[in-house]
């Protein structure tokens, strides 16, 4: 008969949690849908040029030149239209409704987005945050227009 130390059941557990992250990570997210003119993907420090149908990652950034246009569409139908000269991170997202794990935080940093909420803002309205860098707007199921000029 074995028995687990306390250290050895921690060191498991770290090694769950690391390879559950790991694996939340590298889960697709939602997909471009459309673009005009320069569009990127920022992921891991790397500027993608982003074309319909690439996948996006939590973490990934989205950003646009001044001749750019984006749409995209995430797993629970959200969809993010970007105009010209924007920018937006999906620093969160979970969308696991029979586990219970609905969340998203997206943080726009620049420009004009056009924002329609999904499933996550339908099934747990308070799970949802748009952030710019001087407010931070709670979802219920809407449709918006957000316009963030940096100094």
């Amino acid at each position: 008969m074995s028995t687990c130390t306390p250290r050895a059941i921690l060191a498991v557990a770290v090694l769950l949690a690391t390879a559950w992250q790991a694996a939340a990570q590298n889960a697709v997210i939602g997909r471009i849908k459309s673009t005009t003119g320069a569009v990127f993907v920022v992921r891991q420090n790397a500027s993608l040029p982003a074309k319909p149908g690439d996948p996006l990652y939590e973490s990934d950034s989205v950003r646009t030149g001044p001749d750019g246009r984006l749409g995209l569409t995430l797993k629970d139908e959200t969809r993010v239209a970007l105009g010209p000269n924007s920018e937006v991170r999906v620093s969160q997202f979970a969308y696991s409704p029979g586990q219970g794990r609905l969340g998203m935080i997206l943080r726009i940093a620049r420009g004009v987005v056009a924002y329609v909420s999904g499933r996550i803002a339908k099934l747990s309205p308070d799970a949802v945050r748009l952030e710019t860098p001087s407010a931070i707007l709670g979802v219920r199921g809407t449709r918006m227009v957000i316009r963030v000029e940096v100094p």
